[in-house]
Order: C-alpha cells, then structure tokens, then sequence
C-alpha cells in the first residue's frame, strides 16, 4: 500500500505594516493563496491594520478622561485584530481558499489567558488543548483559520490583548499545538538586520540568528521580536522571518533557531573558580590601547569571561583553571606603563552565577530581591553585571552551593 506524503504545514503571521493599506493586504492574501495551492496547510495570524491600534488607543485617551476599566480598554483595542480577520478571511474565499476566522467571541476561540489585562499571559495547556480540538481539524482539511493576533479571552469571557509581541505570541502558540514545520512571520523588512536600518547606513541581513542570540536585541527599540513573545516559541520549530513586499512566503529572511529556558533560573556559569582584577586610574574607557593590552593578555594567559568598564576603572573576571601569577604580572606591568592606570587589586576564589529567563528585564526588582536573600545570609557579592534576559553574579567560591540554592528559591518565590 503506497503511503501519501504528509503535506507542509506553516503557521503565517502578518504584521500591522503588511496590511496597512490595499495593496499590501492584497500581496498578503495573494502570498497565503499561492501557498495554499502548492498544498501548503497553513494557519494565519493577523495584526490590526497598520497604525489601527494607536489610533484607537488615542482616541481612548482622549475621550474617556482616564475612567476606563482595563479589561474595556482591552476590549477596544481587540477591535483592530477583529476587524483584520474579518477581512482578510473574506479575502481568501472570494480568491478561492476556503477559510474561517477566529473570533475572541466565538465558543472555539483557541487562545485562553490570565486576567493581568493589557499584558495578559496565555494559559498554554488550555491554548494547546483548544487549537488541537478546533484548529487542527480545519487545517488538515485544506482550510485556512485565520486568527486575531495580540487577543486573547479569560475563562470568565472576558477579552484580553497580550501586549508587545503578541501576534508573535499567538504565532509561536499554534504552531507548537499544530506540530507545524515552520512559522513564518511577514514583516516590512527582509529579515532581522545586523543594525536598525534606522540608525546605521546598509545594514546586512543576517541569514540566520539563535534565540539566546536574539534576546539581547529583543528590547533594543528596534523592530525585532519581543522578548516576551520568544518566551512562547516551540524548541522544535524554525522561524523565518522574510519582507511581505514580494508577496511569497517562500522567500529567504532570516532563521530564528532554537528555544529559551521559559522560567527564571540560575546556574553556575563556569565550573572552575575565577579571579577578580580591578583596574583603577582617571579616565580608563579612554584609553582603547590600555584596554586592548589588558583584553589581549588576559586572553593569552587564560579564559577571560567576563569584563566591567566605568570611566576611572575596568574589572577583568577570568578563568583560574591555570596559574595566574603570570598575568597578574602582566597586567600590573600595563598598569604601570600606562598614566590612567594607578594601581590594580585581585580577588581570587570566586564563582561565576547566571540568573536568566526569558521576561527577566520586564520581572521588578528581581536584583534587589537576590542582593537582599545574599546579604541576609552573610554572602557577599563580589560583582554583579545585567544583561537582557541575564544577571550575572560573582561570590566566594565556597558560598556557591549555597548562593545558588537561596538564589533559587528567591526566584521561584517571586
């Protein structure tokens, strides 16, 4: 018995900027068509129309004097999202792909949330069970569901939108509870750029990007995906991230590979201890050849992992897996050949601690929260840098296990 191939499926999402005007909406209906008649299953998630959203929220502002409950508000500002299912649906029929939309309003909409209104949270167990149930039926039969992006409904009914990235949240949701191959998500650029075009002159597109990668742009202000929103894609699936202005969503873009620790965690980051070399003087940053020397020695005497940099000091955290007299002298030997540089200081014997998780940056006073449990308990910090989605932490290598374990249950508690 010959067995069928299984057909590709993908989950589209279009951007604001996709659908702002006829034209482009028409490129992105015509794109979903062409996909679907090469047998394609697909899924799509829309955004309201171009500004639609900030339109509504400042006609909101301006009109209801600051007396609007959060979950009216959330109401209103669904309208966009509602009103591009809508069309985009009609659209795809009068082209001939049989289509349904998705409403927050309807029994089987698949996107259940908390009730934190304006930044709600997906439940994802009940999401998952809801696309299986409703969504899945009609893509394996060759129909297109096209659903509201950034909304989502409370048990109770009540309708929520899920803040910055959310079409990109509800993107990455369907297309884990669909077992999709890929999620494809049409923006009004050709993939994520080696600089906002914005701000450099010919950035570079880059052809693919990790996702641990991608999070320290997430929140840069420029047009990447938020960080929120990456929180939520599947390990398993590849995203491709393409310009909707060719109208073909099998256009090369940028590939977003792998999948972020979704809850706040810390590890011991190196598994040997590490040195602490302080250099102090005036006007150190200044001085790019005396930073050079101390990054280059550093590298040739050991494993330089981390470094601090202020005006009148620079902090190196390296390895101690080796002897490290020698570049103690090597550095002090810059030091003394430089006039910014006065004298250096070592702290040896200390560990190097990671907290991350994807949302860490938007998670209030998560720093003061572990300083406050490491100073209750008599561990001193010996450094301490913030990255997005990372805070790194540096104490006495005998306090590590310990560290970790308060660390830990701080964040779980928090």
């Amino acid at each position: 018995m010959k067995t069928e191939k299984s057909c590709k499926k993908i989950v589209v999402k279009f951007g604001g900027s996709s659908l702002a005007d006829p034209e482009r909406l028409s490129r992105a209906v015509a794109a979903v068509v062409n996909e679907a008649k090469r047998g394609t299953r697909l899924a799509v998630v829309v955004s309201a129309m171009g500004k639609t959203t900030d339109v509504l929220l400042n006609t909101v502002k301006n009109t209801s004097n600051g007396k609007l409950e959060k979950h009216e508000l959330d109401d209103i500002l669904s309208m966009g999202e509602r009103t591009s299912v809508r069309i985009f649906s009609v659209a795809l029929r009068t082209n001939g792909v049989d289509s349904r939309y998705f409403d927050p309003r309807d029994d089987d909409w698949p996107i259940i949330t908390d009730a934190c209104y304006s930044n709600a949270n997906p439940q994802r167990q009940q999401c998952e069970q809801r696309i299986r149930d409703c969504i899945l039926p009609l893509v394996e039969k060759g129909v297109v569901p096209v659903i509201a992006g950034f909304v989502g409904r409370t048990t109770e009914g009540k309708i929520t939108t899920l803040g910055r990235g959310g079409s990109d949240t509800t993107a990455f949701l369907l297309a884990e509870a669909l077992g999709a191959d890929e999620v494809v998500l049409a923006t009004d650029a050709d993939g994520i750029m080696s600089g906002d075009p914005k701000v450099v002159a010919e950035p570079r597109r880059l052809s693919e990007i990790d996702v641990s990668t991608l999070v320290g742009l997430a929140d840069s202000g420029a047009k990447f995906i938020h960080s929120k929103a990456l929180k939520y894609k599947p390990q398993s699936v590849d995203v491709r991230v393409i310009s909707s202005a060719h109208g073909d969503l099998t256009r090369e873009g940028t590939i977003i590979r792998g999948a972020l620790a979704a809850e706040l965690d810390v590890e011991q980051a190196h598994g040997s201890p590490m040195a602490e070399i302080t250099i102090v003087g005036q006007r150190i940053s200044d001085n790019l050849k005396l930073i050079e020397d101390l990054v280059a020695k550093a590298k040739v005497h050991t494993t330089l992992l981390a470094m601090s940099m202020n005006t009148n000091s620079a902090i190196l955290y390296v390895s101690a897996e080796k002897n490290l007299d020698a570049l103690f002298n090597a550095i002090h030997q810059t030091v003394l050949e430089n006039e910014e540089a006065k004298a250096m200081a070592v702290k040896k014997d200390i560990v190097f601690l990671k907290i991350r998780g994807v949302g860490l940056e938007e998670t209030q006073g998560i720093i003061g929260k572990v300083s406050e449990v490491l100073r209750v308990n008599s561990i001193n910090i010996a450094g301490i840098l913030t990255i997005t989605s990372s805070i790194l932490l540096f104490v006495d290598w005998n306090e590590r296990e310990k560290a970790l374990e308060l660390i830990r249950k701080s964040l779980r508690s928090h």
